[in-house]
């Protein structure tokens, strides 16, 4: 078995790994350490819980040894995503360089700036920072990135989520381009590829686990449950909550309890608190020392249950926790993988239970197809579950065509006037007697429905024959006719045949007689 004194690591470094408790390297820090060492870029993918962070500190630190830092010109860099992560990164350092003499600083929000420049000014060999605060720095006049040696980027998929990639970029673009860069991540979405294909160059790479998997020491368990009333979901989920603690509560010594949104984790840390349990939240809406306060009461065993969002989902090393309880699921399926990665690390037995609801079920679809397995259920007395969606056999009334209403009056037209019957010709009328025409036959083109009855046509009538006529066209015209006809009233008809054009029905006989009659007569 390998050994970290086979690493080719200094002597005082092995003896802070020593003092710290280790003795064999990891994977992922037995194919990292010695690329770093032999100079070459490193792209690491490996699932949290695994030793990342010393894969990268141990290597650096062997490297930084000799040389000494200039004022404002940090002589390696390292980027976290979280305060909490950078943070912890810090504390890596102090253990593994103790017997070295090596000055770092630690740039995050929610400190002084002024305490931070003065630390910038003395010239450090170790700077680790948050995108944001980094930038900050820069863009004061506070901080030169031409000297970096070394830069590591840890929790790169982490860093994409948070929209941090833009910031990425233009830090690679401020730093030397014949540095060495150590690349870590958890996940390999595309745009992470794309980074790493742009700015590191012939990387070794180390993939210790298949990108997305969870580690075999945790059992997963999801509990799935219907709401009696949408407004009673929250309610009911927080008592199905305290019901998995107490029956957790042998074997659960401290538990996270993860909530998608901020207003959620107070919620759920003021419920547990007001039903006896240990709780308390933390988000990154609360100030920067309320969330140390709360993270060093829960690494100490002080506080039991920490009601957190996915900001204390990456990177946190707190050795000791039983139990991770998702509140909810997760809308990015890669933080399922992070979240329950805060239980079960360095070789330990953990267990991570998820509460699923109805809406929730397309997100734990999307999980199960991340990680390669189904996730058990389990059940959980008084929780009602959502019933299983079966294929029902179509039942007769199923079976027949349904009848559209609407089509209904089309059908009856159509057999009352077949298509092929011909109109019969009527006798032409005068505007003021003739029935109404609807706009829609107008701008058709077509002729008029006939009103009379199908026997043929007798030659020209008396002027008398004409007004029985339409009179009796009048009477058998239909009642409900358009509106537009009041509109097209008095405007020219293109149809075809001869119109005779009097006064109404006061128009005088000579009229409507033909000019050969008037002539011989």
């Amino acid at each position: 078995m390998l050994k970290f004194s086979d690493l080719a690591l200094s002597p005082k470094i092995l003896k802070a790994v020593e003092e710290a408790g280790y003795l064999t390297p990891t994977p992922i820090q037995e194919g990292a350490i010695p690329a770093a060492l032999a100079g070459r870029d490193v792209l690491g993918i490996a699932q949290t819980g695994t030793g990342k962070t010393a894969g990268f500190t141990l290597p650096m630190i062997h490297m930084l040894a000799r040389g000494r830092a200039r004022a404002r010109m940090p002589r390696s860099l390292v980027l976290c995503p979280t305060r909490e992560l950078a943070a912890q990164v810090a504390e890596n350092f102090d253990t593994y360089s103790k017997n070295v003499k090596l000055t770092k600083a630690l740039l995050i929000g929610g400190v002084s700036f002024k305490e931070q420049d003065q630390l910038i000014d003395r010239g450090v060999d170790v700077l680790i920072a948050t995108p944001g605060r980094l930038l900050d720095h820069f863009e004061r006049g506070k901080l030169l990135l031409t000297g970096i040696e070394i830069m590591v980027v840890d929790e790169a998929d982490r860093m994409l989520d948070m929209g941090f990639i833009p910031d990425i970029e233009r830090i690679f673009s401020l730093t030397p381009f014949t540095r060495q860069t150590l690349f870590f991540s958890a996940t390999m979405a595309p745009e992470i590829e794309r980074i790493t294909n742009t700015f590191l160059s012939n990387p070794e790479r180390i993939e210790v686990a298949r990108q997305a998997t969870a580690s075999e020491t945790i059992a997963q368990e999801v509990v799935m449950f219907r709401a009696s009333r949408r407004d009673r979901s929250a309610s009911e989920k927080r008592d199905i909550l305290r019901k998995l603690i107490e029956r957790e509560a042998a074997a659960c010594t401290n538990a996270i309890v993860f909530c998608n949104r901020k207003t959620d984790v107070d919620i759920v840390a003021k419920s547990l608190k007001k039903h006896g349990f240990d709780a308390a939240p933390i988000h990154g809406d609360l100030d920067q020392s309320q969330r140390t306060k709360t993270l060093d009461s829960f690494r100490d065993g002080s506080l039991r249950f920490l009601v957190a969002s996915d900001v204390a989902a990456r990177g946190l090393d707190i050795p000791a926790v039983s139990h991770v309880f998702n509140f909810d699921v997760p809308s990015h399926s890669e933080d399922y993988v992070h979240r329950i990665g805060r239980t079960g690390r360095a070789g330990r037995d953990g267990k991570a239970i998820m509460i699923c609801s109805s809406p929730d079920e397309k997100l734990l679809d999307a999980i199960e197809r991340l990680i390669g397995k189904a996730i058990p259920r389990a059940e959980l007395p008084g929780v009602k579950s959502p019933a299983p969606q079966e294929d029902a056999a179509p039942t007769a009334s199923e079976d027949k065509p349904r009848r559209s209403r609407r089509r209904k009056p089309d059908t009856v037209e159509a057999v009352a006037a077949p298509q092929d019957q011909t109109p019969e010709p009527v006798q032409e009328q005068s505007p003021a007697e003739k029935p109404r025409r609807s706009r829609r036959t107008k701008s058709a083109g077509k002729p008029a429905e006939p009103t009379t009855s199908t026997a043929p046509v007798s030659p020209p009538a008396p002027v008398a024959a004409q007004e029985t006529v339409v009179q009796a066209a009048n009477d058998d015209a239909p009642k409900n006719r358009d509106r537009g006809g009041d509109r097209n009233r008095g405007r020219r008809n293109d149809g075809g045949g001869s119109r005779v054009v009097g006064m109404g029905d006061h128009m005088p006989s000579f009229i409507a007689m033909s000019f050969d009659e008037r002539r011989t007569g």
